[in-house]
């Protein structure tokens, strides 16, 4: 049987994952986005790209939190006029995916340099048009390379979701904390916690070797159709 604590703890486990994945899908495409601005020949998107990673690589993830928890509500009413209340898990996995983008872009960049520019040539002269190209060569060999980066990055996004506690999102760390805090029993629910994390730790390590595999296997083909 199932006490109310461990299943208040699972439901909290749940809520763990969704604020992970839902930075996870928004921290990447703010890099991707982030990526291609630094690969541009335009100056000053390259300027923008070096200080906003910058900024959010130098300060502390918390404070990160604060500022986008307590400060987002403000500047839309300075913008808008009016009070518009976002919930803490939105604002929460907001900072989260913007720490996160902060680290991808450069694991993201260094994936883009490290294709050689005879793929991109092979291509063209292949008649294959710049997004056939993108989709089909490039991204496959761009994944392969940014899988052991992102994968390390994924782990501290998921660690990271322990500090939106502080903004009130009853997620994995502060249920365990509420329920030891009740139960009087600290050491068996922050267990309990420790053993939870490392099991999606786990779990996550083996999809990305997975995803690896596959990967490598998919890029060996695109060498061999484009070469």
């Amino acid at each position: 049987m199932i006490s109310p604590y461990e299943s208040a703890l699972l439901v909290a486990t749940t809520m763990t994952i969704k604020i992970a994945l839902f930075s996870l899908l928004m921290g990447m495409v703010i890099a991707l986005i982030l990526t291609l601005m630094e690969t541009s020949h335009f100056t000053p998107l390259r300027w923008f790209v070096a200080g906003f990673t910058s900024v959010f690589r130098g300060l502390p993830e918390l404070l990160v939190i604060f500022f986008i928890y307590f400060g987002t509500t403000p500047l839309l009413y300075a913008v808008t006029g009016k009070f518009v209340q976002i919930s803490p898990f939105i604002l929460g996995a907001l900072a989260l995916s913007l720490i996160f983008a902060s680290y991808a872009t450069h694991t993201l960049r260094g994936a883009l340099l490290a294709i050689s520019e005879g793929q991109r040539e092979a291509a063209r002269a292949l008649g294959m048009t710049p997004f056939s190209s993108l989709t089909r060569i490039i991204f496959p060999q761009m994944v392969k390379h940014a899988i052991p980066g992102l994968s390390n990055q994924w782990l501290v996004l998921l660690k990271d979701t322990a500090l939106v506690s502080l903004i009130g999102v009853t997620e994995l760390m502060r249920q365990a904390f509420v329920t030891a805090s009740s139960t009087s029993h600290y050491f068996y629910w922050y267990l309990s916690a420790a053993a939870i994390y490392l099991v999606i730790t786990l779990l996550s390590k083996w999809l990305t070797q997975m995803l690896s595999h596959k990967f490598s296997i998919k890029d060996n083909h695109t060498k061999e159709g484009v070469v």
